[in-house]
C-alpha cells in the first residue's frame, strides 16, 4: 500500500496546475496557496466514500509535490 499520493506541478499560461500520478485528479489555482486547497479537495471528493485500499493507498497517504519549473537565466 502506497503512503504517499505523488502529484506533479507546473504553470500554464495564466494557472498552476496539479495531476496526481496515482488518482485521477487533475485541478488548477491562480497561485500556489489557491492550487493547494483545490487539490486537497478535488483528492477528498475522489476519495470520498471510496476504501483507500481499492487505490492502493493506506487510509490517510500524505501528498508529495514535484514543480516544473523554467529556469530564468542571467543576460551578460
Amino acid at each position: 500500500m502506497k503512503k504517499i499520493i505523488q502529484v506533479h506541478i507546473y504553470k500554464g499560461e495564466k494557472y498552476f496546475i496539479a495531476e496526481c500520478v496515482d488518482l485521477p485528479v487533475v485541478t488548477q489555482g491562480r497561485t500556489l496557496d489557491e492550487l493547494a486547497e483545490n487539490l486537497k479537495e478535488a483528492i477528498a471528493l475522489q476519495l470520498e466514500g471510496e476504501n483507500p485500499a481499492d487505490f492502493d493507498l493506506v487510509e490517510k497517504p500524505s501528498v508529495l509535490a514535484s514543480f516544473e519549473i523554467e529556469p530564468q537565466y542571467v543576460k551578460a
